[in-house]
């Protein structure tokens, strides 16, 4: 249950934890977590790449070799390249953005922090997420690690999801409470 709260497979699960283990035994941890981050920033920002990551078409070759490329332009460590590698090797590329979220996970519990999602309709500025941070510390009485999600058709509005827990106060949601109401639902 908690994997599907999460948006997490097992078999990201099992690559992150393998992946997190081998950077706490080399000690890269933190500089591990800013090249997954950075990748990921990639994957989401072009369409194209999204679409060679997901994509059961593209062949093995193909897609290890354009990975490969791409993480040689970003200037990643052997480490990421060897994750990257084995992923594309092994027909797993479509788990590699879950992957990192687990990884990021596993980073937020390794810290003593919790990690929370908050999408919003729009970008949020940096004041906005301190903000948004410091609201869920209170109620969780940890250290959050907040990611930040955009999703133009809320609206307006946030939705904050907390382990298995959500709050959406969103207008889209609204909207539909709304609509449920008025036909008498």
């Amino acid at each position: 249950m908690a994997a599907q709260s999460t948006g997490q497979s097992d078999l990201a699960k099992r690559y992150a934890t393998a992946f997190f283990d081998l950077a706490i035994e080399q000690d890269k941890v933190e500089q591990l977590a800013g090249e997954l981050d950075n990748f990921r920033a990639l994957i989401t920002e072009s369409a194209d790449l999204g679409r060679l990551v997901r994509s059961p078409i593209i062949s093995r070759a193909d897609q290890g070799a354009a990975m490969a490329e791409l993480i040689a332009r970003a200037g990643l460590s052997d480490l990421v390249a060897n994750l990257v590698s084995l992923m594309a090797k092994n027909r797993r590329l479509f788990a590699l953005e879950g992957t990192i979220e687990a990884f990021q996970a596993l980073l937020a519990e390794h810290r003593g922090e919790i990690s929370a999602e908050v999408t919003s309709a729009n970008e949020l500025k940096p004041a906005h997420l301190e903000a948004v941070k410091e609201a869920v510390k209170k109620i969780v009485g940890r250290d959050v690690a907040l990611e930040s999600k955009v999703d133009p058709s809320l609206i307006g509005g946030l939705i904050v999801k907390v382990g298995s827990r959500m709050i959406d106060n969103s207008i889209r949601t609204k909207l539909q409470n709304l609509e449920l109401a008025m036909k008498g639902i």
